[in-house]
């Protein structure tokens, strides 16, 4: 487990999605729609974890669990989780016109205004539009607080209550939660980290250990940056660098390994980002 660093040799960027989009990965974009849906997810190298949370939100999975090697970033994520929880706007079933003036949403109650409740004469935008608490609130008052999960058999699986944040070093230790195993496992832009780390051998261990916590059947979402973007971060530290001269292993030599480890053949996505092509 390591603290925030002042050099992230393990790829463990602070603030490192302030330069991709809030919301809506296109990465994600790339994959197909039900992939997610009703599955137990594995994030590795989840960062600051808005992956993690547009997984659990948006894409309908059932458990999310995001782990990273720095529990700074894995305490940015538990905050960010919270963040996300209190500027989600309404979700469809939210803007029919309700039977009562006050309805729950996602276990949050939510006051309903028409327009002749504007008080301060500006115009609704459509009549039964929910209140709910935009970024600006956010800022000025801080992020609201999670309730409960409500008391009934699928409440786990409704967001926010569908993901959680580990910090662990997740290559060689794993966490409680891979005892259930995961549908999906995904590791966007980490395995130039684990490789320059690790090596050859520990970049085959992970490989392996992603194998054994998926259900059969699973999928593993994998975007593998490429060989001449590992110049760069050798650079950055004596041990990454001296690590880099024994590696044998090449980016384009992963499909190979993977087969032999016992996946099935990868299908090829497409780029949409800096780590490299996506596939499954």
């Amino acid at each position: 487990m390591a603290n925030k660093l002042a050099t992230p040799v393990y790829g463990n960027y602070h603030g490192y999605y302030n330069k991709r989009p809030s919301t809506q990965d296109p990465r994600l974009e790339l994959l197909p729609a039900a992939l997610f849906r009703g599955q137990r997810v594995l994030d590795v190298g989840c960062n600051e974890g808005w992956v993690t949370c547009e997984i659990a939100q948006t894409l309908d999975a059932k458990r999310v669990v995001g782990v990273d090697i720095d529990d700074t970033l894995v305490r940015a994520a538990w905050k960010h989780r919270r963040s996300v929880w209190s500027q989600q706007g309404p979700g469809a079933d939210s803007l029919e016109t309700p039977s009562s003036d006050d309805t729950t949403h996602g276990g949050r109650k939510r006051r309903r205004l028409s327009q002749s409740e504007d008080e301060a004469g500006f115009t609704i935008a459509s009549q039964g539009a929910p209140d709910y608490f935009p970024a600006s609130c956010e800022h000025m008052f801080g992020a609201l607080p999670i309730p409960a999960a409500a008391p009934h058999e699928k409440a786990a699986d409704v967001f926010p209550h569908n993901v959680a944040f580990r910090a662990a070093d997740w290559v060689n230790s794993g966490i409680p939660d891979d005892a259930e195993g995961y549908d999906v496992v995904i590791a966007f832009s980490i395995s130039k980290w684990i490789h320059l780390n690790c090596g050859d051998e520990g970049l085959l261990e992970f490989f392996r250990r992603v194998h054994q916590v998926l259900s059969p059947g699973g999928v593993f979402v994998l975007e593998p940056q490429e060989w001449d973007t590992y110049g760069k971060a050798r650079r950055m530290d004596p041990k990454l660098k001296e690590n880099a001269k024994s590696l044998k292993l090449r980016p384009e030599d992963f499909e190979r390994l993977l087969q032999d480890i016992g996946f099935g053949p990868a299908e090829h996505l497409g780029s949409a980002g800096e780590g490299g092509k996506l596939c499954i």
